[in-house]
This record gives structure tokens, C-alpha cells and sequence, in this order.
């Protein structure tokens, strides 16, 4: 498989073929965090591979390449990468609209102020173990379209 999950504290890191992180899976665990114990209820669920119905994926959206500490540059510079944000901002409303994401919200990425990213609500096909190759084969083709559709 292309994409590789690796759990991580209830949420799931998502690597791509180069072992570098392509996004984040958070599954929809349901209504447990009003409960004081809601981590311990968390691994449970994760440690019995409960199921779940879908979750909230977080990707890179885009890098805008000009929010640098040490940017020193020129106007044309500043609109050559505008419009490149434009352009990648329009595959990404193309993407959303084609996959049926209803929901979404953007982010200053808090690895990189540099960079917004993306997190939308997903709907498993049907009820899907909390277990890495189950996950992934739900998450497959969303994270292949990304890819495709040059958003990774």
C-alpha cells in the first residue's frame, strides 16, 4: 500500500511512500470526551479495534513561500506566489466540491506558520475497525486523489 498509518496518542499519522507525513486521521470516536476518562475510553476502543464511521482528516492546504523571517524580495516576486496560492486554492475548492466534503476549516499549520492546512470530515463506506490496514483502506483513495489531483 502507498500510505502507511502509524497510531499515535488516538489520532493516526498518515506517511506516504517516502516515509515523509502526508496528513492525519482523527477517527470519530463518538460522544467520550465530555467523560473525564475519555483517553482511557480512547484506548480501549483503539486497543479492542472498535469501529467507527469516519473521522476528520488534516493535510498541508498550501505554502505560501513568503512568510519568512529572513523574506527580503520584490513585488513581483510577492504576486508570482500569490498567484500560485490562487491556482493551488482553486484545485483544493475543485477537490472539495468533486469529493463531497461539506465541512471544512483552515489552520496556520503549527509546524510551520508559513503554511495553512485543511481538516474535513470523512464517512467511511461502512463501520471500520480502529486498526492501521482497515483505516487505510478506508482512507486509500481520498489521500490517492489528493495525490493525484497534485495537493500533496
Amino acid at each position: 500500500m502507498l500510505w502507511k498509518l502509524e497510531s499515535d496518542e488516538g489520532f493516526f499519522r498518515i506517511y506516504d511512500s517516502k516515509k515523509l507525513v502526508a496528513g492525519y486521521f482523527d477517527p470519530d470516536y463518538g460522544d467520550i470526551f465530555q467523560k473525564e476518562n475519555s483517553e482511557e475510553i480512547v484506548s480501549l476502543m483503539l486497543k479492542n479495534h472498535d469501529k467507527v464511521l469516519g473521522g476528520i482528516v488534516m493535510v498541508p492546504l498550501v505554502k505560501f513561500g513568503l512568510f519568512d523571517t529572513d523574506l527580503d524580495t520584490n513585488l513581483a516576486n510577492v504576486e508570482s506566489q500569490v498567484n500560485r496560492v490562487n491556482e493551488h486554492l482553486q484545485k483544493w475548492k475543485a477537490f472539495l466540491s468533486e469529493m463531497n466534503y461539506d465541512w471544512h476549516s483552515v489552520r496556520i499549520s503549527h509546524t510551520d506558520q508559513d503554511m495553512l492546512t485543511i481538516a474535513f470530515q470523512i464517512k467511511f463506506s461502512k463501520p471500520t475497525p480502529l486498526e492501521k490496514t482497515s483505516l487505510g483502506e478506508e482512507l486509500f483513495d481520498t489521500f490517492t486523489m489528493l495525490q493525484k489531483s497534485d495537493l500533496l
